[in-house]
């Protein structure tokens, strides 16, 4: 029996739908982390974008298609080994901002002239911003458990995993 095209279309379709593609993307970034870190510089990772092209979207194939629809269905995401699902976890276990920040907090750039640090408590550093206005701000980041807490001026910013952060430093490095 003979496909038509149309048909072929549905069908890919519907078993695109039914794969649960929603996912962390593991391979894709991965691949995006490699890529960062052969090259310190940004014409160089670039032009090895570029090169990887190909692979790039073999990998954003195989995670749409295979890795993210084994997480869809598994729960647990077999190339990062996080769990839970991306589609599980609320939205705010993702990103935790403060949505009532005041506008100046949101907009770029930020011209500082000074950013100075200190140690209030073993579970506290504080930042003093200075910008070329000449006004201060200060910056807190509190330690919870495996958290960090983030304030501006006594105003809640963010809220981000000692995990997360240490993962942010390794890719820099």
């Amino acid at each position: 029996m003979k496909l038509s095209k149309v048909g072929l279309g549905v069908t890919l379709l519907l078993c695109s739908q039914l794969a649960g593609c929603m996912g962390q993307m593991g391979l894709s970034g991965m691949l995006t982390k490699g890529n960062l870190s052969a090259v310190d510089n940004r014409y160089g990772r670039a032009g090895l974008y570029v090169l990887l092209a190909p692979v790039y979207g073999i990998t954003a194939a195989a995670d749409l298609f295979i890795f993210n629809s084994i997480e869809f269905w598994t729960g647990k995401n077999p190339i990062t080994g996080k769990s839970p699902a991306l589609v599980d976890m609320p939205a705010d276990a993702v990103f935790k901002i403060n949505h009532k920040l005041d506008k100046d907090l949101t907009t770029a750039p930020v011209k500082l002239s000074r950013a100075t640090m200190s140690a209030i408590d073993d579970n506290t550093l504080a930042m003093t911003l200075s910008y070329e206005d000449g006004t201060e701000q200060v910056m807190l980041g509190r330690k919870q458990g495996e958290m960090v807490d983030f304030y501006l001026d006594q105003q809640f910013i963010a809220s981000v995993s000692i995990a997360e952060m240490e993962s942010y430093v390794a890719a820099r490095s």
